[in-house]
């Protein structure tokens, strides 16, 4: 990470958000547009496809699972690649993947199709991390880093609600043809926008393993990975649970997507800011809320105007942690920072993964209202591992 630093740090170092920081922004959404669209428009795919709605939710845990198992294996093998040329070629990969989605004439296809775009998920985020990191001063990390992310809430606020408008009204696959514009838009910001950065070949294989297999820095991994879970076992299936147990009409579900978005891009930008702060009573208590506000979601999922003012304040906890998450897992990890900020997203997406699954299984064994409860239990395992980790961090200062 020296050579990167050299090279990108002491200028860039006195603007607070150099615009480097645009094209990651956009690269952020489309892949967060790409992962998150599909869960508005689950009813309408299983239909299609002719599959049941928890099988749909399996095409959410085969992407999050293509992430998980892909991404450190894809960092590793393209490490020596400058990582303009990379990003580059993953949003290639990305685009590819999404325009064979939006022609998939059957289940396994779409499936295929989606396991050979998450290949681009967790590298794209993880080399671009890294170098949103070191496009500030180091109290400024966090924040840079939830700007990057900022793409995948904003995604959330305008691209899913309006890849699930263009899906009801247009069919599904319409909204895989959107998610191919914002790639190659995407493509041709990271072309014009991001400066070549040399390679940095100082730390080896070995040594990069190593960095990733601190107890540590698997515990942290491990907290970001329950927390996905308890998030995703609940919103993979927000569509069917705000139309079968809160009663919303479906063009309805599209607005409080919208809703849900603005409570993460505002959580995204505040996490990163306390995070900056104070980053593991920041983790503590996010992971504290998302446990107190999903209790809160299985008590008013009945009642429409109290569920969305739920799921409002939910998805601001819920990616309040993020930007925390990636900051520490990199300082943790300074001989490897691009491989730990990657891995940290197979994790998140492992979590992503088991999360739908065990969604599916609670929707099968007691049924749509029972999804809030199951997400509440998943965070405060995640409060566990963090008040672990904060103990444990105490332990080595002293």
């Amino acid at each position: 990470m020296g050579v990167q630093q050299a090279a990108i740090g002491s200028s860039s170092k006195e603007k607070r958000f150099p615009i480097a920081l645009i094209s990651l922004t956009a690269g952020a959404f489309a892949i967060g547009m790409t992962e998150f669209v599909i869960m508005g428009l689950l009813p309408n795919v299983a239909a299609d496809l002719d599959v049941s709605i928890p099988k749909a939710g399996q095409l959410i845990t085969g992407y999050a699972l293509g992430v998980a198992i892909g991404a450190p294996v894809l960092a590793l093998a393209t490490s020596r690649l400058p990582q303009k040329v990379l990003l580059c070629i993953l949003m290639v990969l990305f685009i590819i993947g999404n325009g064979i989605a939006a022609v998939a004439p059957t289940y396994t296809v779409l499936m295929l199709a989606r396991l050979f775009t998450s290949l681009a998920h967790g590298t794209f985020f993880g080399v671009g991390s890294v170098i949103a990191a070191n496009l500030v001063a180091p109290n400024r990390r966090a924040a840079a880093v939830s700007v990057m992310m900022a793409g995948l809430t904003v995604a959330n606020i305008i691209g899913v609600p309006f890849g699930t408008f263009i899906g009801q009204n247009m069919g599904w696959r319409a909204a895989f043809l959107a998610v191919v514009v914002m790639g190659i838009i995407t493509l041709v910001g990271i072309v014009a926008l991001i400066p070549k950065i040399p390679h940095d070949p100082s730390s080896s294989f070995i040594r990069q393993i190593r960095a990733l297999g601190q107890p540590k820095l698997l515990t942290v991994l491990l907290a970001g990975a329950i927390g996905c879970s308890s998030l995703f076992a609940v919103f993979t299936y927000i569509a069917p649970l705000l139309q079968e147990v809160t009663g919303l009409a479906e063009h309805n579900v599209t607005w409080v997507l919208v809703l849900f978005g603005i409570g993460v891009t505002i959580g995204n930008i505040v996490g990163g800011k306390l995070a900056d702060w104070k980053l593991m009573p920041t983790l503590m208590v996010g992971f504290l809320l998302l446990a107190v506000l999903l209790a809160v979601l299985g008590v008013t999922a009945h009642i429409p105007v109290l569920a969305i003012a739920t799921i409002f304040l939910w998805g601001v906890a819920s990616f309040g942690v993020l930007p925390g998450l990636q900051v520490r897992i990199m300082s943790l990890a300074k001989d490897a920072p691009a491989l730990a900020s990657t891995s940290n997203h197979s994790a998140l997406n492992l979590g992503n993964a088991g999360g739908a699954y065990l969604g599916g299984v609670v929707i099968t064994q007691a049924g749509l209202g029972f999804l809030p409860w199951a997400g509440a239990l998943m965070s405060l395992m995640g409060l566990v591992i963090t008040v672990i980790i904060f103990r444990w961090d105490r332990r080595t200062a002293r």
